[in-house]
């Protein structure tokens, strides 16, 4: 997050009971969630390398963390891998316009996951939604495929941050249009906006009531 959560907390009188944190990496958030008071945290991470990290910061400050890729289906799916920058724009989708922004970062491997979406994992974990609010993700432009498989679980949710794109850094990837269409009939507001990346960034979205 480029945002410190403290102060969007502050200034959006956020009231977060928890956070499924999708795209963990190496769990670099956790820390800050534990220092902004936020009870329960699930990180899931698919890579390999970057989760044995995201595990140990995790367990320190009590949150759990899956090896794990969240989308619209379950089984077992490729994805892109980028070594450099600890794995961070690794993705599912094909890199594009990535790859002219970047062109240091190379794809230069592929790797087998798993992949569930969040309603079965919730379901199949016995988790009370009631004690997650808030959902954090950055998978690299495959949001929408996310968020499609997280239709119950979504109305459970006060508020998302998301990295969005307005251009194809990912081939196929979800445009910011394409997140405010769908979350909108959830409620959700984009509430902030910042294009950090210039085709890429991130945002932040409540749900109507909360605001």
């Amino acid at each position: 997050m480029n945002h410190s959560l403290n102060t969007l907390m502050s200034d959006y009188k956020m009231k977060i009971r928890g956070v499924f944190h999708i795209g963990g990496n190496i769990g670099q958030e956790a820390e800050e969630y534990h220092v902004c008071g936020i009870e329960n945290g699930i990180f899931f991470e698919p890579q390999k390398l970057p989760f044995e990290e995201c595990l140990s910061k995790s367990k320190q400050f009590g949150y759990e963390a899956y090896n794990l890729a969240l989308g619209n289906k379950s089984g077992k799916i490729e994805m892109n891998i980028a070594p450099a920058n600890e794995g961070q724009s690794s993705s599912i989708l094909s890199p594009v316009k990535h790859l002219e922004q970047h062109p240091d970062i190379l794809f230069d491997r592929k790797e087998e996951v798993e992949i569930k979406t969040l309603d079965s994992f919730v379901n199949g974990c016995g988790i009370n939604t009631d004690d997650y609010n808030f959902i954090n993700i950055d998978v690299q432009g495959y949001e929408l495929e996310v968020f499609y498989g997280a239709k119950k679980t979504l109305e459970s949710i006060d508020y998302i941050y998301s990295e969005i794109n307005r251009d194809e850094v990912y081939e196929n990837c979800a445009r910011i249009e394409d997140l405010d269409s769908f979350l909108s009939t959830y409620g959700f507001t984009r509430v902030l906006t910042d294009w950090n990346g210039e085709i890429w960034g991130e945002a932040l979205y409540i749900r109507e009531k909360n605001e």
